[in-house]
């Protein structure tokens, strides 16, 4: 008999670990909720078109493709089979594809939906995404991304009110972190004053780097991209630039003196750094030249969020992207959004045991099953209980106590309630704390009122 099992980089979740994801998904739906953001949901299933070419040649590597239902080789050729090009074959075999992130198929919905939409458009979704990469520690084939973004608008109060969700959410969640912020518009403008504009994703790419391979790694690296020893010369002070935000923010009005869209990322990085003192963050907000993010569709303010207590990578991430719906035809339409982490998240949460218990949803009382009779007795008490928002169990069977017992102790239920004959001839029932051993004896009413329980 085969051994079931699942495919690697996806995993199970049983109740305990839902229980805390729930509190992470949730926490962050209500921060969003709070700025106006709206739920929407796409198809794990997208379009193959929509998808290809979104990602660079990598990431269209890493699309998980759906053979098509039927006979799916019926238009191939034996030829085309023996030349055994996935590249080629793929598209005649396969019509769908696994969603590789969660902003290509926003896009294709605000494209799709747009005379439905009010703009500026505020959404956010928490949804599965795949990508078929090697599965590692921390890298998953199957993950969720919990996206917030603004479409529809160039306002930097857009950006303002992202930087309070993500303070928000952590201050929340007891996480204590610090926000980097850049823009990408900087960047470009660093690279045309060392005289290497056309080289801006090398550059990028390189420095995003920094934290984790350090400055020597950085530079040998640029070199092997073509950059020339002036170049790299020339770039050293500017990122490893000093100071206080406003310190850093006038000696880039000298160093990029010379690039109108160097100086437009700094006036746009001002308005934010302006505005800081007005809305009482939490968290210390670092204006940082080595950020550059991955993706190169960002196009003004870049942000990234770490977590101060615990060695890991950032844990949320996000920026101002133009002409995100442009692939699909609809040409300028501007946004700015923010993903939340999830799995990150999670994995600082238990390292630092932050989960208050309340969040782990567990039945808050267990009543013990004595049998037909109690069973009568019991059942219109713990509708009401249950009709006041208390977690409550009835063991289904009227078994050994210590079984019944051992069942509260595996679900951590905080208290067993015990009502047997002489319970009941009292209207009341006995209260077994789990915790302390301590018994009360109480009546339903007591139970009603909640003061055992912490809802």
């Amino acid at each position: 008999m085969q051994k079931p099992s699942i495919p690697k980089g996806t995993r199970d979740f049983p109740p305990v670990e839902m229980a805390k994801r729930n509190y992470i998904f949730n926490t962050i739906r209500e921060v969003y909720h709070l700025y106006g953001f709206q739920q929407i949901e796409t198809p794990a299933m997208e379009n193959l078109s929509t998808l290809m070419g979104k990602y660079g040649e990598e990431g269209d590597k890493l699309l998980f493709k759906i053979l098509n239902s039927g006979d799916c080789l019926a238009g191939i050729s034996d030829e085309e089979l023996l030349e055994r090009n996935p590249a080629k074959f793929a598209p005649k075999v396969c019509e769908k594809g696994l969603r590789y992130d969660l902003t290509v198929p926003f896009a294709r919905y605000v494209v799709q939906h747009r005379n439905e939409i009010n703009f500026p458009f505020k959404r956010y979704q928490i949804q599965l995404v795949w990508r078929a990469d090697r599965p590692q520690k921390g890298r998953y084939r199957e993950f969720y991304q919990c996206d917030g973004d603004v479409v529809g608008s160039d306002s930097l109060i857009n950006e303002v009110e992202l930087i309070q969700i993500m303070d928000e959410v952590f201050h929340r969640l007891g996480i204590r972190v610090s926000i980097r912020m850049n823009n990408r518009k900087i960047l470009s403008g660093i690279a045309e004053i060392i005289g290497e504009a056309e080289r801006i994703v090398d550059i990028t790419i390189a420095i995003d780097k920094l934290d984790k391979i350090g400055l020597e790694k950085v530079n040998e690296e640029l070199r092997s991209k073509g950059l020339s020893e002036k170049a790299i010369e020339q770039l050293q002070p500017i990122i490893l630039l000093s100071g206080t935000n406003a310190e850093k923010v006038e000696k880039l009005h000298t160093v990029l003196a010379g690039s109108a869209i160097g100086l437009k990322g700094v006036e746009e990085l001002s308005f934010i750094l302006d505005r800081l003192p007005y809305i009482s963050l939490r968290a210390d907000l670092e204006l940082d030249l080595t950020l550059a993010r991955g993706l190169n569709y960002y196009t003004g303010a870049i942000f990234e969020v770490k977590a101060l207590d615990v060695q890991i990578g950032s844990i949320t991430g996000g920026g101002r992207y133009d002409n995100l719906t442009g692939v699909f035809g609809m040409e300028g339409v501007s946004g700015v959004g923010i993903s939340f982490g999830a799995d990150r998240i999670y994995d600082v949460l238990n390292q630092l045991d932050l989960y208050p218990t309340d969040a782990l949803l567990t039945t808050q009382v267990l009543f013990v099953n004595f049998g037909e009779k109690e069973e009568s007795w019991l059942l219109p008490h713990i509708a009401r209980l249950r009709a006041n928002g208390i977690r409550t169990e009835l063991y289904p069977e009227a078994v050994k106590m210590k079984k019944q017992m051992s069942y509260a102790d595996a679900k951590k239920i905080p208290y067993v309630a015990i009502a047997g004959e002489n319970e009941i001839a009292q209207n009341k029932i006995n209260l077994k704390n789990m915790i302390t051993g301590e018994q009360i004896l109480v009546t339903i009413e007591d139970l009603l009122s909640g003061k055992y329980f912490s809802c």
